[in-house]
């Protein structure tokens, strides 16, 4: 996958791209640290130094965190204090994080690092730096995260990682003590300074970098899924009138309107469109799944495209605090909180759903002779002796059903923490974590329809389908054998969904369409 995305990724005060984190957290694109950043680190580091000479008590330098702020903490007990506010908070439980996440996380931290406003020193930047570029991946668990103070838990097991404590995966995906692999690599562990325990904590991170790769994922889905009801509106002998461009454009909803240029483009050509456009074509309009699905699947690019933005303005925020001020001020702010992130999160699983669910419906109607238009029961070889895809349906419903369980939005469900001073949550970690299964259904669900519409078009034979979707039938072939008796299928089902996954099913369409919207 890095051979199309960026190489080298370079680091510094101005915020990164999306398609940077992508390259990183997935790609393993190479980290470079831009020097143009550096003199600004160490000026706000003074700044920090400063005030921990300072007798005055300066929250997150010289006193207690949470609702421990009061306690004002001498100066030989302050690098204990960094080092145990990270071993307390690195209290993560369950599963595995995923290390694309992880890798995420702590890229958009050492980001902010580099902003120069969370006065951390330019060392630990760099260390945080080396360890990414090393492919070492700090383990973090799956519970522990509320969202607020951002995403403490995932990123006190990195910052433990650099302290050279805890376990991690090294560049061979190997579990090791995090000193063995920080030895291993040459790198040595950081001793924490005044706030970089707490700097190195205190950010939407995790949340940020699940949703930059949500945005990845769906901006690809969602075309995908458009091949897909090509395909289906195709062999379910459908109309394509309902897509028009100037009956679109009496709704000016973006969205809607690229989603069915996409129809039209990959049902140009098509023998099966063509046979049924005469005056003898009693078919007046098409079942809701088929004729609907510009408005379903712009509605969700729309609401992806709303998506993005809000992962634009956090990807050029400085998430800490306190934070260092321009004019040199150390303020206390309230920037960590997750409701931004949290929001969007909960009203992409809700596209999702809703994506998936009018997929599975589209597939559905292939299966039953009343609604099919001709073809066999179930798409089935010899009805009654063969099932077809029967069952292959029965998963698509079963993950949809899930997709509406996980719709269910995590960002209104508040629970208050540290002796009621963290009063009110985000949630937006567990937002993001339930998005990512979504994502993971939607890819599953799309290809069962793409499964089940490629054998539909081989069924209309001698009918040809249009180029477009059936190069995309022709690519399913190269796996997944054409109508035929039963066979196990699960494999055939991965396959296609590999396929979905890697871009192959969209890129193929686009061989022929150009570039879909």
């Amino acid at each position: 996958m890095l051979s199309t995305l960026t190489a080298t990724v370079t680091v510094g005060s101005g915020p990164l791209t999306r398609e940077e984190v992508v390259a990183v957290a997935r790609g393993g694109a190479a980290l470079a640290v831009d020097p143009e950043c550096e003199a600004a680190v160490r000026q706000t580091r003074q700044v920090i130094e400063a005030l921990a000479d300072d007798g005055v008590p300066h929250y997150g330098v010289s006193t207690g965190f949470g609702a421990l702020a009061t306690r004002h903490i001498p100066v030989e007990r302050r690098g204990d204090l960094q080092r145990n506010l990270v071993r307390s908070h690195a209290a993560g439980s369950g599963p595995e994080v995923e290390g694309e996440v992880v890798r995420a996380l702590m890229l958009l931290r050492l980001s902010t690092m580099l902003t120069a406003r969370t006065g951390v020193r330019l060392e630990t930047a760099q260390a945080y730096a080396a360890l990414i570029d090393a492919g070492i991946t700090p383990l973090v668990r799956e519970y522990g995260s509320l969202g607020c103070s951002g995403d403490l838990a995932p990123l006190a097991h990195c910052a433990l990682a650099v302290m050279g404590e805890g376990e991690v995966r090294d560049a061979d995906g190997r579990l090791l003590p995090a000193a063995e692999a920080l030895a291993a690599a040459g790198l040595a562990p950081i001793t924490l300074r005044e706030k970089e325990g707490l700097a190195l904590i205190n950010g939407t991170d995790g949340m940020l970098g699940m949703l930059v790769l949500a945005c990845h994922d769906l901006r690809r889905l969602v075309a995908t899924a458009d091949v897909a009801a090509a395909m289906s509106v195709e062999a379910l002998l459908g109309t394509d009138a309902a897509f028009a461009e100037d009956l679109v454009a009496l709704r000016p909803h973006p969205g809607q309107q690229a989603s069915a240029a996409n129809l039209r483009a990959l049902l140009v050509g098509s023998s099966i469109m063509a046979s049924h456009r005469g005056p003898e074509c009693t078919r007046v309009q098409d079942a809701y799944s088929l004729r609907c699905a510009p408005q379903v699947h712009g509605a969700a690019r729309d609401t992806l495209a709303h998506a993005e933005a809000v992962a634009d303005r956090e990807l050029a925020a400085a998430i800490d605090n306190p934070v260092v001020t321009v004019d040199g001020r150390v303020e206390s702010n309230g920037n960590f909180h997750g409701a931004p992130l949290g929001y969007v999160l909960d009203f992409l699983a809700i596209a999702v759903a809703d994506l998936a669910s009018v997929s599975e419906r589209r597939t559905d109607r292939f299966l039953d002779v009343a609604r099919n238009h001709g073809l066999p029961a179930f798409l089935a070889h010899d009805a009654g002796v063969d099932s077809g895809h029967m069952i292959a349906q029965y998963t698509q419903a079963g993950i949809v059903s899930e997709l509406k369980r996980l719709a269910v939005p995590a960002s209104v469900d508040s629970i208050p923490s540290s002796a009621m001073q963290e009063d009110h949550v985000s949630m937006g970690w567990a937002a993001a974590r339930k998005l990512r299964t979504a994502v993971d259904g939607l890819r599953r669900v799309v290809a069962i329809e793409l499964l089940t519409a490629a054998r539909a078009l081989d069924l209309r034979a001698p009918l040809a389908p249009a180029p477009a979707t059936a190069a995309v039938r022709d690519l399913l072939r190269e796996t997944v054998p054409g109508p035929g008796p039963d066979r196990y299928l699960a494999p055939e089902i991965s396959s296609a969904v590999a396929a979905v996954a890697n871009g192959s099913v969209l890129s193929t369409a686009e061989t022929i369409t150009g570039a879909l919207r």
